[in-house]
């Protein structure tokens, strides 16, 4: 049997690199909204649909936090703007292109 190969590259799955190109490339923005009862949410923009779901599991695990992934973006509980960077700069995104407002 031959190894499944990427739809993107075309290598075998296990050599494809395009999801780190893709995540190194991405800009990615965090801030933070206040809500009703002056709770503060963080908000993770410019994540991709396909692995959005994923990491914001990640996030609320690592965080102990609450959170969803709705409309392209990732909501979290809470003001967890620095340790959010910090989080994605290790799941592989590039620290130069991540804007913390």
């Amino acid at each position: 049997m031959s190894p499944e190969n990427c739809p993107v590259c075309g290598l075998p799955t296990d050599l494809c690199t395009c999801k780190i190109i893709e995540r190194e490339e991405r800009k990615i923005r965090i801030y933070t909204i206040i809500r009703k009862f002056k709770k503060p949410i963080t908000i993770v923009e410019g994540v991709d649909e396909k692995s959005g779901k994923s990491i914001s599991k990640e996030l609320k695990r690592k965080l102990a936090c609450g959170g969803t992934f709705k409309e392209g973006k990732i909501e979290l509980q809470g003001n967890h703007k620095e340790r959010v960077k910090q989080l994605m700069i290790s799941l592989g995104f590039d620290e130069n292109l991540i804007e913390v407002s």
